[in-house]
């Protein structure tokens, strides 16, 4: 199978990383050929912070990545988050030096160029430029420029920026474990590809990605990102919680949490109780489930809360930018019970928990439905939309290179008419030099004749 085929999807998390390797089938859905998962060892909240665990890891998922898709992993797309992500609004125009020609997509490709020569912090980069709306002369409000006639080009942008140190950090890791970075993807854009209708999208809709370390917000509003952010805060301090709440070590923490964990605590009866084994011949240790309900509540009220800020910094709540579609819950965090039902309460907005697996047409075995897949599905989705936007830009060229070449191609018929006029010429040519042949005969007759005349005379 060669590598045009396929793509890859790495999530590089805090808690996991996850290699994906498919391809799209003939109805455009995604098949997936093989999943490679491994515990993240040296990334906290977001941010590689051990250089060589991090590698280690990689290698590990994407070894079992390549084992069971049976195909060799080279290019890879890979999703970036952390607490230095920040995104700002922007507006910027370009003056096209030939404004009877319509507007391509070269002339959008100069804008969003000019876009990222934009100074930043020090130390800071940008790593999306999302167009929003269009402007071209004095008509706005513009979603698809392509096609249209203007001399000034103008467009609103969603810029999306984050520490230069930490994507260096993520790019080294990525090439030290034998791979190339294909594309860097914000992980909750990736997210959104995987779990979002596009109806949801045109009505308005905030996508809450709950992950191991942070909690990466996207929100969209007719069919246009309108701001991004990243909460450094996800499972894992719930987690933690957990450990120091109930003197417990950390495996045991996360059990309780995935088992039996929930996020109201009036739905917990106080009499149920979780036994947790003791260390080293120390007795059991008996947990309430109502007061590790309270524990998690807790932490995911603060958290909710966070999610509410940025949804009133983006303005939620006004009537022009209500979000109809309310709020999609993923990531591995969104398996935690009753935490739909606390969202729901907290922000005001109805939530459903959104599924990675719609657009996968082999998952026979429910493996990639958690939501815990979703950025890597998406990551994914974007590895074959850049895969397919490269080959369309190949086909192009080859279309543009055939009319270039002035030797039209030789027909039957004309090769027919060919060999016709040189039969002719060769049968021509025989002619004339029987002809000339001919005339060498008579003239030496001649000259015979006149020399017997010429005996005769002189006999005489």
């Amino acid at each position: 199978m060669e590598n045009q085929e396929y793509s890859v999807g790495l999530d590089i998390g805090t808690t996991k990383i996850v290699a994906i390797v498919g391809r799209r089938n003939a109805h455009g859905k995604i098949e997936v050929l093989g999943v490679g998962k491994a515990k993240s060892l040296g990334v906290h909240k977001g941010i590689v912070n051990n250089i060589s665990q991090t590698i280690n890891s990689i290698k590990a998922a994407v070894s079992e990545a390549q084992s069971s898709a049976g195909v060799p992993i080279r290019k890879v797309t890979v999703g970036i988050a952390g607490k230095h992500i920040r995104s700002l609004q922007h507006s910027d125009y370009i003056m096209r030096e030939h404004p009877d020609k319509f507007i391509t997509d070269d002339d959008i490709e100069a804008l969003k160029d000019q876009v990222k020569k934009l100074v930043m912090l020090p130390g800071e980069e940008i790593i999306h430029v999302l167009p929003q709306e269009y402007k071209v002369d004095s008509e706005g409000e513009i979603q698809e420029p392509v096609g249209m006639h203007g001399k000034r080009l103008e467009a609103n942008f969603h810029v999306v920026v984050g520490q230069m140190g930490s994507i260096r950090n993520i790019a080294r890791c990525v090439r030290e474990a034998g791979l190339e970075m294909e594309a860097l993807t914000l992980e909750p854009l990736a997210s959104s590809e995987a779990v979002l209708t596009k109806e949801e999208k045109e009505a308005g809709v905030a996508i809450v990605d709950i992950g191991g370390g942070t909690t990466d917000i996207a929100i969209f509003k007719d069919n246009i990102i309108r701001h991004t952010c990243v909460i450094p805060y996800g499972g894992g301090i719930i987690t933690e919680d957990i450990k120091e709440g109930c003197s417990i070590i950390e495996k045991h923490a996360e059990q309780l949490k995935v088992k039996f964990g929930s996020a109201v605590p009036e739905l917990e009866k106080d009499s149920t109780f979780v036994t947790i084994p003791g260390l080293h011949g120390r007795p059991d240790k008996e947990i309430s489930l109502k007061t590790l309900a309270q524990i998690i509540n807790a932490r995911v009220e603060e958290i909710l809360e966070m999610v509410n800020t940025e949804l009133k910094a983006y303005g939620a709540f006004e009537q022009k930018k209500k979000l109809i579609a309310g709020i999609v819950l993923t990531g591995g965090g969104s398996n935690l019970k009753h935490l739909r039902q606390l969202a729901n309460y907290t922000t005001g907005f109805d939530s459903r928990i959104g599924f990675a697996n719609e657009y996968i047409a082999n998952d026979k075995n429910q493996y990639l439905k958690g939501p815990e897949f979703a950025t890597s599905i998406g990551l994914l989705m974007e590895s074959l939309k850049i895969r397919d936007k490269k080959q369309g830009a190949e086909a192009d060229e080859v279309v543009e290179e055939q009319p270039a070449k002035t030797e039209a191609p030789v027909t039957q018929t004309e090769t027919a008419q060919t060999i016709q006029a040189a039969a002719v010429v060769q049968e021509q040519t025989v002619v004339n030099e029987q002809q000339e042949n001919r005339r060498a005969k008579l003239t030496f007759g001649q000259s015979l004749m006149e020399k017997v005349k010429k005996f005769f005379e002189e006999v005489e």
